[in-house]
């Protein structure tokens, strides 16, 4: 049977991008028989621009329809001046929330031809495979209430709430616990448990859930000693599970030890595997509509979809062979230059990877 993906290409350097991993959807579903239907839908920017809504109705419609959804990216400075309800990121925010997709998967993955990338030093980074499991739709991020009040002495304040259930703590503790058997077998829960009664929570049910996975290993860290360990020494970890607010900042610090954000996908899952699948950068848009973005994120991105959304993990492997093909070749673009290397646009990378998914 045929499987409905929904495209959004969004704001920004998206449409660019995820034109590239398009193509790459569209060579295997000529070459391998992929069975696959694209749609395309707005979300973000360009959603208000037509709609008048980040995420409108329609585009809930085709996203609740869709067996998985790929994104581009969302954003930019048109809208900052927007309000709160109709800025872009609002637009990703909802398309979580409406669909439930509670568990965030962002893997940073050590590409050997991109060792001088790194901050850190070689033997540092040589072999790293991490896997981030964040918890996307609770934490201050969706906590009430929340605004900005005006006090009697004339000051003005900001609130948010932090909390957590003990029911979201364990979906999430599960996903995690889930990769983690299937990868090395260690999982570590980072919270702030010695301040917060949030963390506390996380903690104990963290712990409770880790009797029902004798075999995998667990360890807690605060979130302060994580990012230390993060620099120190990456390789000691395997999956961290954490919050919305650490797992928003373990994540992007942790995907620069890869060198650049230009190459890392992520994945947000229902609890039956039903995801959406964006690269881990933003909207780039000052470079937008240059042919300067690197389209291997997004590329990645379908990857992961074909691995996560469609049970399709031959074929993600063959995505994933063809990238590192390319950067074997020694093609680049602006974000990845090194020297000695033949610098490319979006299109011409996005050809390449599927000349060697072709081949």
């Amino acid at each position: 049977m045929t499987q409905k993906i929904l495209i959004l290409p969004g704001d920004g350097i998206g449409p660019e991008i995820i034109a590239e991993a398009a193509k790459a959807l569209e060579c295997l579903r000529q070459e391998f028989g992929l069975d696959i239907g694209l749609e395309y839908g707005l979300l973000g920017g360009g959603a208000v621009d037509t709609l008048g809504s980040p995420y409108p109705m329609a585009t809930d419609r085709q996203a609740r329809a869709a067996d998985a959804i790929l994104l581009g990216a969302v954003g930019g400075p048109k809208w900052d001046g927007y309000d709160r309800p109709l800025r872009p990121e609002q637009g990703l925010a909802a398309i979580r929330r409406q669909l439930g997709l509670f568990a965030n998967l962002r893997p940073t993955l050590h590409y050997p031809q991109l060792a001088s990338l790194s901050p850190l030093k070689p033997e540092l980074v040589a072999g790293l495979d991490l896997l981030v499991v964040r918890e996307s739709t609770g934490d201050v991020y969706f906590g009430q209430p929340r605004g900005i009040r005006s006090l009697e002495n004339g000051e003005r304040e900001g609130f948010n709430t932090m909390v957590y259930r003990t029911s979201e703590i364990e979906r999430i503790a599960r996903v995690a616990f889930e990769a983690a058997r299937r990868r090395h077998r260690k999982l570590c829960s980072v919270d702030k448990a010695n301040t917060l009664e949030t963390s506390q929570l996380w903690r104990e049910v963290v712990e409770q859930v880790a009797l029902d996975y004798p075999d995998v290993a667990l360890s807690h860290l605060y979130v302060d000693n994580a990012v230390i360990q993060l620099v120190r020494a990456p390789r000691q970890f395997d999956v961290i599970v954490t919050g919305n607010l650490f797992g928003d900042i373990l994540s992007n610090g942790a995907a620069m030890l890869s060198g650049s954000l230009g190459i890392l996908p992520s994945a947000s899952l229902d609890a039956s595997g039903k995801g959406l699948f964006e690269p881990m950068h933003g909207s780039a848009p000052d470079i937008a509509g240059k042919g300067m973005a690197n389209p291997l994120a997004a590329i990645l991105s379908a990857a992961m979809l074909l691995r996560y959304g469609l049970q399709q993990p031959e074929l993600a492997g063959r995505i994933e062979r063809a990238v590192a093909q390319v950067l074997d070749q020694g093609l680049r673009t602006v974000d990845i230059m090194a020297e000695g290397m033949t610098p490319v646009g979006t299109q011409e990378m996005g050809d390449a990877v599927v000349a060697a998914l072709a081949a």
